[in-house]
């Protein structure tokens, strides 16, 4: 059976726990940033009192260029993200793409992320259940929350016993994504936590000439919004200049704007969840 509340390390995410903060930036640019980065969010939650595991992908495999920046790759990116870890005591996740990146990835991260693009693909959930970590699924845009029960069977009849699910928003014609919030008690009922993507929800699939756009600006009212009915985990992909990213910059929080923002979602998990 799974658990409702998914372990990962030593953080609980789930009913009856606090709000998981899951944050960083969209793609490693370099070491130096990655801690920049990574400091600033640990000093942010330390101060909340709010657990964190930090994001970072090595790769960005779905990049709508061939010329988009990806990432400094799989063995650097577990280099950089390992230190995070060892040096200063944060929880680490990224995403993988195939198969053969679970197992080392696995050695590093306690969480494991599988794109929303990559939701139904039956090996790579295999692979992840293989290493023995807590999976995060996020929902493919092409999906009904209803049809993750699937995927919450793969992983489970492969071994899993902690997972997640994450509401990142369902395509709305061409070039623009919908949150439909009822989409987080339906994901609940199958018995795991769900995390909300505050930041990839906002996103314009291709709407900045050969790149994604986004609205930054709604990325506040759908968090709040996602925390009110019943969201376990919040993600959130920030960065000191989001225009200056390389990697969805439109749809990143500026780093200065995350302690505001969690302030406000702490006291509505808090009024909605724990009273």
């Amino acid at each position: 059976m799974l658990n409702p509340s998914a372990q990962i390390g030593d953080i609980q995410c789930g009913c009856g726990h606090p709000l998981v903060v899951i944050a960083g930036p969209c793609v490693i640019e370099s070491r130096d940033l990655v801690f920049e980065i990574a400091e600033k969010l640990k000093s942010v939650t330390d101060s909340l009192n709010l657990p964190l595991i930090f994001k970072a992908s090595f790769d960005k495999a779905n990049r709508t260029s061939l010329n988009s920046y990806r990432g400094v790759g799989l063995e650097k990116g577990m280099e950089i993200l390992a230190e995070v870890r060892s040096e200063l005591g944060l929880i680490v996740t990224t995403d993988i793409h195939l198969p053969e990146q679970a197992s080392p990835v696995g050695e590093v991260c306690d969480l494991l992320q599988i794109p929303a693009f990559l939701a139904r693909q039956t090996d790579l959930l295999v692979a992840a259940s293989s290493t023995g970590r807590a999976v995060n699924v996020k929902k493919g845009q092409f999906m009904a929350p209803w049809d993750m029960k699937h995927v919450v069977g793969k992983l489970e009849e492969s071994g899993c016993q902690n997972v997640l699910l994450t509401e990142r928003g369902t395509f709305f014609g061409y070039g623009s994504l919908v949150n439909d919030m009822r989409a987080i008690p339906n994901m609940a009922s199958l018995g795991v936590p769900v995390v909300f993507d505050a930041t990839h929800s906002v996103q314009r699939p291709s709407a900045a000439g050969g790149k994604t756009g986004g609205d930054r600006t709604m990325v506040e009212p759908l968090a709040s919004a996602a925390v009110a009915m019943g969201c376990d985990a919040v993600f959130l992909e920030t960065h000191p200049e989001p225009d200056l990213s390389p990697s969805d910059g439109p749809n990143m929080l500026p780093i200065e704007r995350m302690l505001p923002l969690l302030t406000r979602l702490k006291q509505i998990h808090e009024l909605t969840h724990l009273s």
